[in-house]
């Protein structure tokens, strides 16, 4: 897969401006946890050919590979976490959200066995994604949540989801976040389940809101709506229709097992939002966050900066929701 997105990066940038617009746009996944679906599905159930979209999903791990990519021009879409698109929004990026899939954190908190509860954590080393991205979030709001100063524990980027279950397994880490189908192999090996964050209240966040540059949205209406069509129908069919949602995890998932794969859509399923809005409660949630956590980096709390629900507006207008709803 990535070997493909690399492929299609240089292939883009080699080609002179007039013919790379013709190409395929492409839209990137950060990885292979369930909550990944909205991307995939309306390619595997054939939604953007039927909307007009000429387009392909592309793997680019992370959401900060994923913003440099789509400001690069190398992807023209990508689906990331709000914290980390606000993040470059402030530092002057030409980035907009314009929709979103999930407004919660799609994570429990998985630990060593022994550690039974929050309190437990005090002097542990827990492990993360990335420097402000959404695991690191989620860990600063659940220590909050649980009145667990920062200072007490010792968190530090880990890799992967992957690469922090093998940290988890060899006691590198006592605790991370990790989502579905991960959590079932920390479970698998050993590890406790601390929490889900769902239940954690106060941590209403948006994991999945969908990005392009603003010149391009501003620029491109008819592209933008053609797809924005594809990716709500998708999350719908997903939400609703076992049978396609179980064969796009199967087919995008690195795991095979039917249990793991009903259990990862059954969470999912009824984890995200339709239509496809990007919560304003989570998104304001997470505007203060980042404005706590540096001090000194004048943080805008207009919400208009960094969202454009213009064309959801525009579809919600013309019944579009409510038609594959069934509810006209």
């Amino acid at each position: 897969m990535f070997v493909r997105w690399l492929y299609t990066v240089l292939l883009l940038l080699l080609l002179p401006p007039n013919l790379a617009a013709q190409e395929t746009y492409l839209v990137a996944y950060a990885g292979f946890a369930g909550f990944q679906a909205p991307v995939w599905a309306p390619k595997d159930l054939g939604l953007f050919d039927k909307y007009g979209f000429k387009g392909d999903v592309v793997l680019v791990p992370g959401s900060v590979r994923q913003i440099q990519a789509v400001l690069s021009g190398s992807i023209h879409f990508a689906q990331i976490d709000a914290a980390t698109g606000v993040n470059a929004i402030n530092q002057g990026a030409d980035l907009v959200m314009f929709s979103g899939t999930l407004n919660n954190f799609p994570y429990s908190f998985v630990t060593q066995k022994e550690i039974r509860k929050p309190e437990d954590l005090a002097g542990k080393k827990i492990g993360t994604l990335a420097v402000g991205g959404a695991v690191e979030t989620a860990t600063f709001l659940a220590l909050k949540a649980w009145n667990i100063p920062r200072q007490s524990v010792t968190i530090f980027p880990a890799g992967d989801s992957a690469a922090r279950i093998v940290a988890l397994s060899a006691k590198a880490i006592d605790g991370t976040m990790l989502s579905y189908p991960d959590i079932n192999e920390a479970l698998r090996l050993g590890m406790h389940e601390l929490v889900k964050m769902p239940d954690v209240k106060g941590t209403s966040f948006p994991m999945n809101v969908m990005v392009a540059r603003r010149s391009f949205f501003e620029k491109n209406h008819d592209t933008i709506k053609r797809f924005q069509q594809a990716y709500a129908e998708g999350t719908y069919q997903f939400m609703n229709q076992k049978d396609k949602g179980l064969a796009v995890l199967s087919k995008r998932l690195r795991f095979k097992n039917p249990k793991g794969l009903e259990e990862t859509y059954d969470y999912f399923a009824k984890s995200f939002a339709f239509p496809t809005r990007v919560s304003h409660e989570g998104l304001r949630n997470t505007l203060e966050i980042i404005a706590q956590r540096n001090p000194a980096v004048k943080v805008d709390m207009n919400i208009g900066k960094y969202l454009d629900e213009s064309i959801v507006d525009e579809l919600e207008r013309e019944g579009f929701f409510k038609r594959l709803s069934g509810k006209n």
